[in-house]
């Protein structure tokens, strides 16, 4: 059985493909569409929240709130510091989306624990990043 694709209306700069007879196709138009077809490096800020989060609420998409929480902390170093209290402050966070937040954070911490972990036992890895 396949599924059906929703239609969403293409949003300014969306990236088209066009076929043979010139029929215009998006190659994605919400941010999971766009890791899938052009990478994970290709998402800005904004995009890569909206996947967290996953759905917006009545009036307010997943992208609308994740710009939201950029405005208000700043970046993902802000956010990482923050109490989940604060997060149920913006509209459209409620409690399953800021557990999913909190568990991408803790995720990305323990990334650059490993990280810097592996810089102060491995000096040949200390070398080869100072010298890049």
């Amino acid at each position: 059985m396949t599924r059906k694709r929703s239609r969403q209306p293409l949003r300014e700069g969306t990236p088209v493909v066009r076929d043979a007879q010139h029929t215009v196709t998006p190659s994605w138009q919400h941010p999971g569409g766009k890791l899938r077809e052009l990478g994970s490096a290709s998402l800005t800020d904004t995009e890569v929240l909206a996947i967290i989060i996953s759905t917006g609420v009545k009036g307010r998409s997943a992208e609308q709130i994740a710009q939201d929480m950029l405005n208000r902390f700043g970046s993902f170093r802000g956010m990482s510091d923050q109490p989940l209290e604060r997060f149920l402050e913006i509209k459209g966070l409620g409690d399953v989306k800021v557990i999913r937040l909190a568990a991408a954070l803790e995720l990305a911490r323990r990334c650059v624990d490993q990280v810097v972990n592996d810089l102060k036992t491995d000096a040949s890895l200390r070398r080869q990043v100072l010298r890049d």
